[in-house]
């Protein structure tokens, strides 16, 4: 029976496929697609950023709120409400002619962004044991970088045929293929092993591991014990961090190349769709990395590197740079995503996993939402991106500092709940 392929890794794959439309399709994305948009729409840098803040205000609001009620309802319907909010909000993004309506659109493509990926991180929580649990929400986060990807593949070629509207009709194909995915993940989605009559994968017998008896200890969803746990509230300032850092430089990647460097919106794409063919695997990577060398030490490691990338991106004003910089985002683009999730479902255990994500979630888009508009407003006062990729390096390695404090969350779970 052990041999038989278990249901937990179509529901893994279900989570694939949602990050690569709540994330990639519907985020990323607009990293190729601001160029345009600032050409099409006459709007500034400023006003650019805001709309990378709107959307992660809506995020950040229903980030939180989209895991408990994942958590209350089941993560199959919270997920495939979201991707059709998010699918519908995306292509009324290409019918935007003023600032207020685009600000709206992307403000709603951010509420179901947030609802349908915190649920998706944290599938691995609910449907692997605990020492397979950074691998399976690897696999979750690599639709991150599939949908970068393919969003690097299939923007600038949409640019290119429409000219002058193919940022409108990019936000048309885009949210059309969102919207069949959540035809999809409603389709072939469960919320939990019992809910096909088994157990987690990895897990042989019905034994409880600290995580699953601190899931009893809140099995009637107390969620304020949630709130309470002080592991969680310094594992969401860790993640603060990420959400301010990396925004900076995914928002203005292709603007920096494009408008100030000079190359055109096909090499930006091209480089883009490296960064994001690099980083699918990269959350499994360093979602194994942490199920071995611990939670913390992982997550420092990776923001190091995530800062040398940022900081190679201002410095290193050449091709040599831009390209050493993409390889080094590539590798770790979604690891503290990856190991966060994995952090959170340790503290809690899997029945709340989603709830504890959402929660730690509301850090990190404190900092995301943030981050655009401050990335803008550096651009505009200084004239150049170099300052807001200076700022972004220096904020990943305080993350890089916060995360060597990390205690280990079997310790946390017995002493905060």
């Amino acid at each position: 029976m052990e041999r038989k392929f278990h249901y937990g890794w179509i529901v893994i794959f279900m989570g694939l496929i949602t990050t690569v439309a709540a994330h990639g399709f519907g985020r990323m994305a607009y990293t190729l697609l601001l160029p345009a948009m600032k050409d099409g729409l006459h709007f500034d840098y400023t006003q650019l950023g805001l709309l990378g803040t709107g959307n992660f205000i809506g995020y950040l609001s229903m980030a939180i709120i989209g895991g408990f009620l994942a958590a209350r309802f089941g993560t199959r319907t919270v997920i495939a409400l979201a991707l059709v909010l998010m699918g519908m909000t995306m292509i009324l993004t290409g019918l935007a002619e003023s600032f207020k309506f685009a600000f709206a659109m992307r403000l709603m493509t951010g509420l179901g962004n947030g609802a349908a990926y915190v649920p998706a991180m944290a599938l691995g929580s609910a449907w692997f044991a605990v020492k397979k649990r950074g691998f399976a929400t690897g696999i979750v986060s690599g639709g991150i970088g599939l949908g970068m990807f393919l969003s690097g593949v299939i923007v600038p070629f949409i640019l290119k045929s429409y000219q002058t509207d193919g940022w409108r009709y990019s936000w048309y194909i885009l949210g059309t293929l969102v919207l069949m995915v959540a035809v999809i993940v409603f389709i072939f989605l469960r919320n939990q092993p019992a809910d096909k009559g088994l157990l987690p994968v990895g897990q042989e017998k019905k034994e409880e591991t600290p995580a699953a008896q601190a899931q009893g200890k809140v099995s009637s969803l107390d969620w304020g014990k949630v709130y309470k746990m002080k592991a969680l509230w310094f594992l969401g300032v860790v993640y603060f961090f990420y959400g301010m850092s990396y925004i900076i430089y995914v928002v203005f990647f292709a603007a920096y190349l494009v408008k100030e460097m000079g190359h055109t919106q096909a090499w930006a794409g091209g480089l883009w769709a490296t960064a994001g063919g690099l980083s699918i695997f990269c959350g499994v990577i360093w979602g194994s990395i942490s199920d071995r060398i611990g939670r913390g030490k992982g997550s420092a490691f990776a923001y190091l590197v995530l800062g040398l990338s940022y900081l190679v991106f201002a410095l290193a004003k050449a091709d040599t740079g831009f390209y050493i910089s993409a390889f080094l985002f590539g590798l770790t683009a979604w690891s503290i995503p990856t190991i966060m999730a994995a952090t959170a479902g340790d503290f809690v255990g899997p029945r709340l996993a989603p709830a504890g994500l959402g929660f730690i979630t509301l850090f990190f888009g404190i900092g995301q939402s943030l981050g655009p508009a401050l990335g803008g407003y550096l651009a505009d006062m200084s004239q150049s991106f170099t300052l807001p990729f200076l700022v972004a390096g220096g904020i990943s390695l305080c993350g890089m500092v916060f995360s060597l404090y990390l205690k280990k969350p079997v310790q946390n779970i017995n002493q905060d709940v």
